[in-house]
């Protein structure tokens, strides 16, 4: 069944905090909120999603469990209705870990909220502290268990190339999301956004953004991590919209459009040199066997991965047969 969100944007509502990399008016594209509005967007999104669809109305940006309560039950109450009339099913919200409490999760359990994603970013308290988060990694541990104990599903949003952050540590941080029982994640490689103090950072050297490869590189080591555990990850990068390809917004780092397939490619050319070389056939002629539908992720932009994977090993891939019914990648011996 196709899965859609209502995405309802509240940017910086709820969250004194200032963290470094942060500017969400520029990531939701929204300079402010009026809550009379809301009814009319779900009405508006609810023509576009074909009737069939699992539909969730989700409140992002901002930290939703720390809105004005008056505001947050208003919202809650909107979205209920939808619920209620059966034109949605359920709500999804994101918030911060440290404002999730017994008495809020008591609270939305009252209403038809499923998924609950949390904003960890890291779990190491340097890059916390360096990135200005205003929580430890123990707050979001306590966190994540308290929002599965209270029967929601837990969904994890990592960052990568935040201050501080390194590659092994941000596997580190993948690998306790998957420990910690998330149902989902989102990876979000940092993007430089002006007016923000990361941004200053940057300007003076004190902070270098990372470039797309890189980006795509590192997210593409936790992405594997979660594949090996079984974990969907749901969004890697940013949503895409106007402002956020714009240069009067963004400073610095991997905003591209195609950065998800740019992961997803960097993901399986090590993929593909794995099985070659667990098969012995590195700088043999070879057939690839992949899955119709992962074809564009397999193949590469513009034949990327074929030509890297020739190039870097002297491996000749003669021929790619797509197969609908395959579900993972197999390289043989060409015949022919």
């Amino acid at each position: 069944m196709q899965h859609c969100n209502i995405p309802i944007f509240i940017p910086h509502l709820g969250c004194p905090n200032q963290c470094v990399f942060c500017n969400q008016h520029s990531i939701s594209g929204r300079e402010v909120f009026d809550p009379q509005e809301v009814r009319g967007e779900i009405e508006r999104a609810l023509t576009t999603i074909p009737a069939e669809a699992e539909t969730e109305i989700a409140f992002f940006g901002g930290s939703f469990t720390g809105l004005d309560r008056d505001l947050m039950i208003r919202l809650l109450e909107i979205a209920d209705s939808f619920v209620k009339e059966g034109r949605v099913r359920s709500i999804r919200l994101s918030t911060r870990p440290d404002y999730i409490s017994t008495e809020i999760l008591t609270l939305l359990a009252q209403y038809p909220v499923r998924h609950i994603e949390l904003g960890l970013q890291s779990m190491q308290d340097s890059v916390l502290a360096a990135s200005r988060r205003g929580h430890t990694a123990k707050q979001a541990r306590l966190a994540c268990r308290a929002v599965l104990d209270a029967g929601f599903s837990l969904v994890g949003q990592m960052m990568i190339g935040l201050p501080e952050s390194t590659p092994e540590g941000e596997c580190q941080t993948a690998r306790e999301i998957c420990d910690l029982g998330a149902s989902a994640v989102r990876i979000y490689p940092t993007v430089v956004f002006y007016d923000t103090p990361l941004c200053r950072l940057a300007q003076t050297g004190a902070y270098t953004p990372l470039s797309v490869s890189e980006a795509a590189a590192r997210s593409a080591r936790v992405l594997r991590i979660f594949r090996e555990r079984g974990i969907p990850c749901i969004r890697i990068g940013l949503c895409a919209s106007e402002d956020l390809v714009s240069p009067e917004h963004v400073y610095a780092g991997p905003n591209h459009p195609a950065l998800g397939e740019l992961v997803w490619n960097a993901y399986y050319y090590d993929e593909i040199k794995r099985i070659l070389q667990e098969k012995h056939l590195l700088g043999k002629c070879i057939t690839l066997t992949i899955p119709e539908k992962e074809y564009s992720k397999i193949v590469g932009q513009r034949r990327s991965n074929v030509e890297r994977i020739q190039l870097q090993t002297g491996t000749v891939i003669q021929k790619i047969i797509a197969d609908n019914k395959r579900v993972g990648i197999l390289a043989e011996l060409y015949q022919g």
